[in-house]
């Protein structure tokens, strides 16, 4: 399936010291009254760890070239980020390549190493609406037309909000490591022939396009 371009992101420990203040004398006569004992030593509370951003998951890619940290917004695109979560925990992606990339504009990926899995994995589901633009680092489904979004999906590289008009909804954004992603190996930019790599998978990857880099494994990480 390939990109429509006929257009063309502590808690602070409060302390407070108790203060404690030796009772007056009486009169001399009198008994002292016995100082109260000191209060224990204020146990310092650790800090409790960051919750997760409510709605967001995030899921690492581990590359040929370092790690991608990708946040997935179940509110920007709900389709589409059900959809991709459940592929990454069915390891759809692991040894995937990154088979298309046109520098300043996209990085693609989304056909897996083995053909069988393509296949099973090839049944396009509906269409989400478009509510966040394609800025630099968003994901977005690849399509064919409207509601043909099935497992392709490209980075953006720049901010392309050319693509929002046409139906290419964001549903995730790059955290970290955007840096491994435009370090990608380009050399190759659309020369490899996805009909064939989708017949083939990596066996015809690893023939014609040594250099290519891949996705070792990508896994939910919280």
């Amino acid at each position: 399936m390939k990109l429509n371009f006929a257009l063309v992101t502590a808690c602070a420990g409060l302390f407070l010291a108790g203060c404690s203040s030796q009772p007056e004398r009486k009169e001399a006569a009198q008994k002292e009254t016995p100082a109260p004992a000191p209060a224990p030593p204020e146990v310092k509370k650790e800090a409790e760890p960051a919750k997760p951003e409510a709605g967001v998951t995030k899921v690492r890619f581990s590359t040929t070239k370092g790690d991608i940290m990708i946040a997935v917004h179940k509110d920007w695109a709900p389709l589409g980020a059900a959809h991709f979560l459940e592929a990454v925990k069915a390891k759809y992606y692991d040894n995937a390549g990154f088979f298309r990339i046109v520098p300043n504009f996209v990085t693609q990926f989304g056909l897996a190493s083995d053909p069988a899995l393509t296949k099973k994995w090839d049944k396009p589901f509906k269409d989400d609406p478009v509510i966040r633009t394609n800025r630099r680092g968003s994901l977005s489904f690849a399509t064919a037309g409207p509601n043909t979004r099935t497992t392709q999906i490209f980075i953006n590289l720049r901010s392309n909000q050319a693509l929002d008009s046409q139906g290419f909804a964001p549903f995730a954004e790059v955290v970290e490591g955007m840096s491994v992603v435009e370090g990608l190996f380009a050399g190759y930019g659309e020369l490899p022939d996805q009909e064939l790599l989708t017949r083939r998978g990596n066996a015809y990857l690893k023939e014609k396009f040594p250099k290519l880099d891949y996705i070792k494994t990508a896994r939910v990480v919280e």
